[in-house]
């Protein structure tokens, strides 16, 4: 008699798909450590205030990397109460974000800073604008099969972050050619609006990614 398997239940592949919602996390959370670093040392050196608030903005994502950790230690990974309170917690740290970028573009701005030519800074924006993307698109992918609206939120971070790399290595490139010491600030303060916008549709639960 031949026997015939019953299909695979949505659920057998949630394990494994949470490890990786978990791995992707760390690697986030670990390389915006050494961005934040190298940022706020680069930044130091320079007198960038632009490149010294980048740092700071890693800080703020490598919490929303924890946040998701969080959500999934334990028996909160199939908790839709954890899922929501995750959901929330990031929508807060977009908010944290933006304000953030808000308060350094307008201080750049009123201050009519004009930091040194930072080529460490330069590297740095570039390489963030090349790997956030990937990894945004990984967590977006995971958090899709998981059904976790918290975990494509804190990818849409990682994507806010290649933006304000972008907007870092238009300011710090056009500062080391022309000495438009203002494009960083200006850039930013669009990149604020897209993290405030982030921040309304991880508050409900909307995914754009």
């Amino acid at each position: 008699m031949r026997v015939i398997a019953a299909p695979a239940s949505p659920l057998d592949g949630r394990p494994r798909l949470v490890r990786r919602a978990k791995l992707l996390a760390w690697t986030g959370i670990a390389w915006h450590a050494v961005e934040a670093a190298v940022a706020i040392g680069a930044g130091a050196a320079a007198s960038s205030i632009a490149l010294m608030g980048f740092g700071a903005d890693s800080i703020i994502e490598s919490a929303a990397g924890g946040i998701l950790l969080w959500r999934f230690a334990g028996p909160r990974a199939a908790s839709a109460a954890a899922e929501r309170r995750a959901q929330r917690l990031i929508a807060a740290s977009f908010l944290l974000l933006a304000g953030y970028v808000v308060a350094q573009a307008l201080r750049t701005l009123v201050a009519a800073d004009h930091p040194g030519v930072s080529w460490v800074g330069i590297g740095l924006a570039a390489f963030t604008l090349v790997t956030m993307p990937p990894l945004a698109a990984a967590k977006a992918r995971v958090g899709r099969r998981l059904g976790s609206s918290a975990t494509r939120s804190e990818g849409r971070q990682n994507l806010v972050c290649a933006y304000l790399s972008a907007a870092l290595l238009v300011g710090l490139g056009a500062n080391a050619a022309f000495g438009w010491w203002w494009a960083d600030p200006i850039a930013a303060l669009a990149v604020a609006g897209v993290a405030l916008r982030e921040a309304r549709e991880s508050w409900r639960g909307d995914g754009c990614c």
